[in-house]
């Protein structure tokens, strides 16, 4: 049985949620993102086993595919680019049938906008459940490149306003935004 796209939101809003109310001044006095995406990972990892979905972690900087290769992604002009998500909730390469589940990255406002852009377009190759026909999400194979998270989040923290902007991405495309205070 496939999990609920509905559960996914809710479990990465509460997720979110508790970051911001926890982490705020952490996040306000400009910590690393690196720190911040692992302190998020606490956060969604702990709301995805209260969901009940075992088996599946939130992993930072997770680079690594089936048979321990480097993950790569095709970009717009088809080209191989390997990648690092700032962070994920997957099974590991566990459960075929629904491997990845969350993709987020994260940005301070500060930073250049080919680098948010770059971000973005990751998570857009990334929510994807097929690269042209080169591979379908069928549940029994694993692909070649990563795709198939089903859902995909990017941040962007300012940091003195107190104010985060997020944008969410499914099947390949941007499908809304928001703006939460911290």
């Amino acid at each position: 049985m496939a999990i609920p796209l509905e559960l996914l939101q809710g479990l990465f809003d509460r997720a979110l949620s508790e970051f911001f109310e926890r982490e705020a001044e952490a996040l306000v006095v400009g910590v690393n993102e690196r720190n911040s995406c692992g302190r998020l990972a606490v956060y969604l990892d702990r709301k995805a086993s209260d969901a009940g979905l075992a088996g599946y972690f939130a992993d930072t900087e997770y680079n690594r595919k089936q048979g321990g290769q480097i993950k790569t992604i095709l970009d717009g002009n088809m080209q191989v680019i390997t990648i690092n998500c700032d962070l994920i909730l997957h099974s590991r390469g566990v459960n075929i049938a629904e491997d990845n589940l969350i993709a987020v990255e994260m940005k301070k406002a500060n930073r250049p906008t080919r680098e948010k852009d770059a971000d973005r377009n990751r998570l857009r190759a990334m929510t994807k459940s097929s690269f042209d026909g080169i591979w379908e999400n069928d549940g029994t194979t694993q692909p070649e490149h990563v795709c198939g998270y089903r859902l995909g989040a990017y941040i962007e923290l300012h940091s003195s306003a107190r104010v985060a902007n997020l944008e969410y991405f499914m099947r390949g495309e941007q499908t809304g935004s928001e703006t939460r205070q911290y």
